[in-house]
């Protein structure tokens, strides 16, 4: 069984929608975000809420339907840079707090090589495209405070050691010593009961810190996930386009968390506490993906595609420091307390993860000249994510049992369209990815929706494009849990605005 040691894995927590428990995180919240990717594309395909699996003609259909690429009749270069606004606000203990993380991305550009054919064989053309396509925005901030009169981080650190005597805490073959909990112990939070009395139980645990603590802790975030897709499409009489394509993927995850507890009694020995971890995640991946559009009549086209899932390779760094305050207490002879600190080791893990199939597939209907309405449905069942190890007798039998025990399959759904008027564009969508976990978690939908609107300009030379995306997301966060129903809670809600530009340059 693979305990992962890690004490918080705070930055998915909005995109899988899964409330952490910190004290013993597992692998399924990483697996879950990594997987629940989002369309992507060009500010022509974001500002119609991301529906392409049936449109094509644009650069962006070399991640999601190759077959799109047959369209073109020209080459064609786009980059589309993009500014977003990132708010998260949180709700603890009756008190709210917003923070807000801006910053300035590029989720897509590429080039597309056309090459015209004579029609033999009924081959008009093909196009081969390269594109580079961000998938996931790791960067977010948030931070919430309030005191707390049930319960401490401190129970939290008592109710992990108690079972077990000092030896967890070696710095060779502890298994608690590269952990918060061990960093408790190294701060004289907790210590055995032995201390107190020679006959005390050495695998039951103490502390002399049992005030009303005021608590507040910020957590920053920040990373992507890409892909690089190298893909071609074919034209067959302008009626049915085929096409496929190899994806390269990265990704980087950060998190940084503070967290405090300061004490007001005059009469506790100790007036404050600070936790600081860091995690640093980092994979690579590969996938293939192929598709094909048919046109049946010139108002009605419809597009499928099946992408494999995604092979990753992932190593992840922890580390955490304590610091603690005391009031020159006397924690036993000869042991007086004031400005303490200890940190952990760096730990770094090497493993595996595949993610779920995506199975796709729209249509897309055509107003004349005027314009069109497609509409996109893609289903994959994220309880089939699975870890492997990468280290001989490391199992994750366990994590992934979770998994499957946590989620089940969905339909995300994109609708969209588009109304011409000489050359410029208007368009306007929106997407759902609907709660991805079998049970709802503390009565929080977990979906994930957005609404977008778009403007265009197309010549023969040049275009330009627009999109606004408004996208929102419920979660919630433990910052640690105790054998009580009073577990504290932070309840959050995140919202974006992405206002993105496409400079296109056919050639």
């Amino acid at each position: 069984m693979n305990i992962r040691i890690v004490f918080a894995i705070t930055g998915f927590l909005l995109l899988c929608g899964k409330e952490l428990r910190a004290q013993i995180p597992t692998y399924a919240e990483e697996a879950l975000a990594i997987s629940r990717i989002r369309p992507g594309g060009s500010a022509r395909i974001q500002g119609m809420g991301g529906v392409q699996n049936s449109l094509g003609g644009d650069v962006s259909s070399a991640y999601y339907n190759p077959a799109g690429l047959g369209m073109y009749n020209r080459s064609d270069f786009s980059f589309t840079p993009a500014y977003v606004i990132a708010n998260t606000s949180s709700s603890y203990l009756g008190n709210n707090t917003s923070e807000n993380k801006n910053s300035l991305i590029v989720p897509n550009f590429g080039i597309a090589f056309h090459t015209s054919k004579d029609g033999t064989k009924g081959l008009w053309g093909g196009t081969f495209a390269i594109n580079f396509n961000r998938t996931n925005d790791f960067n977010n901030t948030f931070s919430y405070q309030g005191t707390n009169k049930d319960n401490s981080l401190v129970d939290y650190f008592l109710a992990d050691a108690n079972g077990t005597g000092t030896s967890q805490f070696n710095s060779i073959t502890g298994y608690n010593y590269n952990t918060p909990t061990g960093l408790a112990y190294n701060n004289y939070i907790i210590g055995p009961q032995s201390i107190l009395s020679p006959t005390g139980d050495s695998t039951k645990y103490f502390t002399d810190v049992t005030g009303i603590p005021i608590q507040k802790e910020t957590v920053k975030n920040s990373g992507a996930q890409n892909q690089w897709s190298f893909s071609y499409g074919a034209n067959f009489n302008d009626k049915i386009f085929v096409g496929g394509g190899i994806g390269l993927t990265t990704f980087k995850y950060k998190s940084q968390t503070t967290y405090t507890e300061a004490f007001s009694d005059p009469n506790q020995p100790m007036s404050s506490m600070q936790l600081d971890e860091t995690l640093s995640l980092s994979g690579s991946g590969i996938n293939a993906t192929i598709g094909t559009i048919i046109r049946p009549v010139d108002e009605f086209q419809f597009g499928i595609s099946i992408a494999t899932p995604t092979s990753y390779l992932i190593t992840d760094n922890y580390n955490a420091t304590m610091s603690t305050s005391w009031k020159n207490f006397t924690y036993q002879p000869g042991v007086v307390l004031n400005d303490e600190h200890y940190e952990t080791d760096l730990v770094t893990s090497n493993y595996n993860l595949s993610t779920p199939w995506r199975f796709s597939g729209g249509a897309t209907f055509f107003i004349q000249k005027h314009g069109f309405i497609s509409a996109d449905a893609e289903w994959l069942n994220y309880s089939t994510t699975n870890y492997s190890s990468t280290t001989p007798g490391v199992s994750y039998s366990a994590d992934n049992g979770e998994i499957k025990s946590l989620y089940k399959s969905t339909l995300n759904i994109r609708v969209g369209g588009e109304y011409r008027l000489d050359n410029y564009r208007f368009r306007a969508g929106y997407s759902m990815m609907p709660d991805p976990f079998q049970t709802q978690q503390n009565g929080v939908d977990r979906s994930l929706t957005s609404y977008s609107v778009g403007l265009g300009y197309r010549t023969t030379s040049f275009y330009v494009d627009m999109a606004v995306v408004l996208a929102q997301g419920n979660g919630s966060y433990r910052p640690y849990r105790v054998n009580s129903p009073t577990s504290p809670l932070v309840m959050l809600n995140n919202t974006s605005t992405s206002i993105m530009f496409t400079i296109g340059i056919p050639f």
